[in-house]
């Protein structure tokens, strides 16, 4: 199926009963480029028919992924529009008349079965080494008994009666024509027994009333979907263009878990990821632009997006991947903008992996501009950016003794390597305390006391950072000032000596 050239009403209807996992989001991000594409309308809608599973909070993820993705909405909750409402809880009347109108058009009748009843049969079947299936008996109920057992509470359904021969086919859009033999179905349940519909009968009469053109939706509704032709059947309505798009595996092909990383848009927001990163990402599992082009803006996407590049096969979800195209996304940021983005971060109370509490809230953007440029090309997440430069906002750093010993050195020769790095750094002229000059006198330092580059400025990193792997040592070094440059090499200096100390005795 080649892309539509009139303007499609797609959908995005989750159902609020956990977080929105990464997976169904990837619907999302179809539907809404399709419509960005043919300058159609994306609609929001929620399917809260469940409502022993309804959670709010559920509710309330869904948005805030959608807005975070900036997958804004044309008709929905909070926005309204000319078919709503967008709850189906709220056309509850609607599914109840729909579904008594095929019960008195034949196709679909009244059922007193109990739970226990059906229990019993499918473990009969079971024993028996039959697929359990319901077994139609509720055909065979009279309006009468119907009516008895309404009367003495037993629950009533109303179930749609499927064919026993024939068969029900319709094209995929990614998967061409599928078939489906009506003798492999038992009749289902379209109206529950608290009145509320089952998803079956519940979308079929939104995607009407609403005008959805293209129904785009994971591969795991593929064996519905003939229930759903059923269903459209006796109805009289026309179905739409049905697009399901593969499952997405871990690397090991298995099913998506929290094993294969997080499992929600949410989770990657709070890791660090950045939200373009992110659609750019999940827009390529399962679609490919046609060449080996990985990284798109969105507007690039929505201009080469085409159904008949949706895989039929499962998409592989590379958490490597995903952090590496983050990583290029930060890169391709302005200072400013990437400035934008760590704050927030940065400012987090401590607890929550922000800045300790000791440093000053807001940061001092002007500080934060001397700094970018040491990090800028390291950084992964936007979470790196309080681990790769909390040293610069600290007032002192407590390195390990082990760690400050370069290559093939010893605490003897550390010790002698910081004393002459201490001696340096408090006779530089403030106004020579710039990367350039410091390299220059470090590296004649170093020739000087007959060591190698490299073994000299290793224990000075560690002393004035904490960490063995920082940002350029001389950048770090005029960026946190000469005083505290001398402070911390000191301070390394007395965790040698005590370490020293302590193995004497």
């Amino acid at each position: 199926m080649t892309n539509p050239t009139s303007p499609v009403r797609v959908r995005y209807a989750p159902s609020p009963t956990g977080i929105p996992h990464i997976g169904n989001i990837r619907t999302a991000l179809f539907c809404w480029v399709l419509a960005q594409q043919t300058e159609g309308q994306f609609i929001v809608r929620i399917e809260d028919t469940d409502r022993s599973r309804y959670d709010a909070d559920a509710e309330k993820a869904l948005f805030e992924s959608l807005d975070w993705l900036g997958l804004t909405w044309d008709e929905g909750p909070g926005k309204g529009g000319p078919v709503g409402p967008y709850v189906q809880s709220e056309r509850q009347q609607t599914y109840i008349e729909a579904a008594h109108s095929l019960v008195e058009s034949g196709h679909a009748y009244f059922d007193d079965t109990t739970p226990e009843q059906l229990h019993s049969l499918r473990e009969r079947q079971r024993a028996a080494k039959q697929p359990p299936r319901y077994d139609s008996r509720g055909r065979h109920r009279s309006a009468e008994e119907i009516e008895e057992s309404r009367q003495a509470g037993l629950p009533i359904t109303i179930r749609l009666k499927v064919p026993d021969f024939g068969s029900v086919s319709f094209n995929d859009a990614v998967r061409g024509k599928i078939t489906f033999e009506l003798k492999e179905l038992d009749d289902f349940v379209i109206l529950k027994s608290d009145e509320m519909p089952t998803y079956h009968l519940a979308h079929i009469l939104d995607d009407k009333a609403m005008g959805i053109t293209h129904v785009i939706r994971g591969d795991e509704w593929i064996s519905s979907t003939p229930r759903h032709l059923l269903i459209h059947q006796a109805l009289g309505i026309d179905p739409p263009e049905y697009v399901h798009v593969p499952l997405i595996l871990g690397k090991d092909k298995s099913k998506l878990s929290k094993r294969h990383g997080a499992t929600s848009a949410l989770e990657y927001r709070d890791q660090g990821f950045l939200a373009d990163a992110v659609f750019n990402f999940m827009c390529l599992l399962g679609w490919s632009p046609g060449d080996d082009t990985e990284v798109m803006t969105r507007e690039e996407i929505v201009r080469r997006f085409s159904i008949d590049r949706i895989n039929d096969s499962p998409a592989t979800f590379d958490a490597e991947k995903l952090e590496w195209m983050n990583g290029v996304y930060i890169r391709n940021m302005s200072e400013d903008e990437l400035i934008d983005h760590l704050l927030p971060f940065m400012e987090r109370p401590e607890a929550d992996g922000g800045l300790p509490n000791t440093v000053d809230r807001p940061i001092d953007r002007i500080y934060m501009k001397k700094l970018i440029p040491l990090v800028h090309e390291r950084l992964k997440l936007l979470t790196e950016g309080t681990e790769t430069l909390d040293f610069f906002f600290a007032d002192n750093v407590n390195p390990a003794a082990e760690d400050l010993p370069g290559r093939k050195m010893d605490m003897p020769m550390t010790e002698m390597a910081l004393e002459a790095a201490l001696g340096l750094c408090k006779t530089v002229s403030s106004s020579a305390f710039e990367p350039e000059n410091l390299e220059a006198d470090y590296r004649a330092l170093a020739e000087k006391i007959e060591m190698k580059p490299g073994q000299l400025f290793s224990p000075i990193r560690v002393a004035i950072t904490g960490k063995t792997f920082a940002p350029p040592l001389f950048d770090t070094m005029a960026a946190i000032g000469q005083a505290r440059c001398v402070e911390r090499i000191e301070n390394a200096l007395s965790v040698i000596r005590c370490a020293a100390s302590t193995t004497a005795e």
